[in-house]
């Protein structure tokens, strides 16, 4: 069983974050709350940033980000190397989410549900267990594909597309 979670929010996610906090904690997980601790306005990639950190040097099991739609925050989480952050808007998502991609953030968007629906999603997601056999392959191949990137580009990025006019 999962003990312990790496929790992280903007201040989109900050209300969802803090009712699942309150969830996990009522169900007997340890909870590593990195913040944010209100609505201030704050940078989600540097929530993503500690969650996948917490995560990939083994201070947790998994990690749980919440933003406004959960799109920033999964795209900075897999920055990581390691990390595999789901953005997840169902039970059946985060049910594959594991099972077959052994997904070890779980991120979800603080704009897009109530906290029902979040404690649901994020309890299908710790309850599954990643399946292994075929799917193991496949998630090696995700590592692959990382570890041949990985520095590739010293820092390079795609260009940014400028702003279209109103």
């Amino acid at each position: 069983m999962v003990s312990t979670i790496a929790l992280g929010a903007d201040h989109a996610g900050y209300g969802l974050k803090e009712a699942l906090k309150a969830w996990l904690i009522n169900y007997g997980y340890q909870v590593l709350d990195l913040g944010t601790h209100s609505t201030d306005s704050v940078d989600y990639p540097d929530y993503a940033a500690l969650v996948a950190e917490s995560v990939v040097d083994h201070k947790v099991e998994r990690g749980l980000l919440i933003c406004g739609t959960g799109i920033g925050m999964a795209m900075a989480a897999n920055k990581v190397p390691g990390v595999r952050a789901a953005l997840c808007a169902d039970l059946y998502t985060a049910r594959m989410s594991r099972e077959h991609n052994d997904a070890n953030v779980l991120v979800l968007g603080g704009r897009l549900m109530g906290a029902d629906m979040g404690a649901d999603i994020l309890k299908a997601w710790l309850e599954t267990d990643f399946a292994g056999g075929r799917h193991a392959r496949r998630v090696d191949k995700i590592a692959d594909i990382e570890r041949r990137h990985a520095g590739d580009r010293s820092g390079e990025v795609a260009p940014r597309r400028p702003a279209r006019s109103p």
